[in-house]
């Protein structure tokens, strides 16, 4: 919990409340006003994703949509929002177009008849991404206990069932580090997993070979040729620490890759 969350102790329940069900939202506070407004800087609320208020108040109508909209951004692309909202013959006088985002501040209209103006961060929490991981290894080991320091949600994979369902803001990536035991149940398993990203521990060859064998067993191919193999960015990796290091630099990549704008796969 954070220390913004803390400044108020039912805001801290909603916000814990919100993390358990897994679900994203977002902080908003007033950080400075102009004129007359209703609400002080300081003033701040909790907002779900859909850009409805769960606790808190940081103005009333006059403010609702365009701090809806800065939050559904916020949430969408997992980057804060800077909103001033001004009123229309300020706006005019300043030449600028309601809407118009200026050195990461964007500008809306605020109706109210007070006239006033003000400032409001909007800042995005999101679920932990969950990793599942299959296997015993010593890679396997390594993984898990590395990645729950850069705050994953670490699940070990079962080859005898499924992985139990997450909620749909929760972003799911799998690595098989099985290490011949169970490897094609694992990775089959995997594969039906619903990841957005699937690796697997081990030499092309091998996994070349795995993947003639699940095909002949009705396994999807186009599946498997989105698995990445062998796990991990060329580091020239050695020890069970080291492969390690480099599975979760690469699950790294692909999960901040949307933050930052970056929609190749190399």
């Amino acid at each position: 919990m954070t220390p913004a969350e803390l400044t108020d102790r039912d805001l801290a329940v909603v916000t814990q409340a919100l993390r358990s069900e897994g679900a994203p939202f977002a902080i908003a506070t007033v950080i400075r006003t102009a004129g007359l407004t209703a609400a002080k800087p300081g003033a701040k609320a909790v907002l779900l994703a859909d850009g409805e208020i769960a606790h808190g108040w940081v103005g009333g109508g006059c403010v609702r949509a365009a701090l809806a909209r800065a939050v559904k951004q916020a949430v969408a692309g997992g980057q804060p929002q800077l909103i001033s909202l001004k009123p229309q013959d300020m706006l005019e006088a300043e030449g600028i177009t309601p809407g118009t985002e200026q050195d990461g501040i964007r500008f809306a209209r605020n109706g109210c008849p007070s006239k006033g103006s003000l400032d409001i961060f909007v800042e995005p929490v999101l679920p932990r991404p969950e990793l599942v991981v299959y296997g015993a290894s010593p890679v396997a080991g390594a993984l898990k206990t590395l990645a729950e320091q850069f705050h994953w949600m670490v699940t070990e994979g079962s080859a005898d069932a499924p992985p139990a369902n997450v909620p749909d803001s929760t972003r799911r990536m799998v690595v098989v580090a099985t290490q011949g035991k169970d490897d094609a149940a694992s990775l089959r398993g995997a594969l039906n997993a619903g990841a957005e990203f699937v690796a697997f521990v081990g030499s092309r060859r091998k996994f070349a070979s795995l993947s003639v064998k699940l095909i002949g067993e009705g396994c999807d191919p186009i599946l498997l040729a989105a698995v990445q193999a062998p796990a991990g960015l060329a580091i020239d990796a050695v020890t069970p620490e080291e492969i390690a290091l480099s599975i979760l630099a690469q699950l790294t990549q692909v999960r901040r890759r949307r933050q930052r704008g970056d929609q190749s796969d190399d």
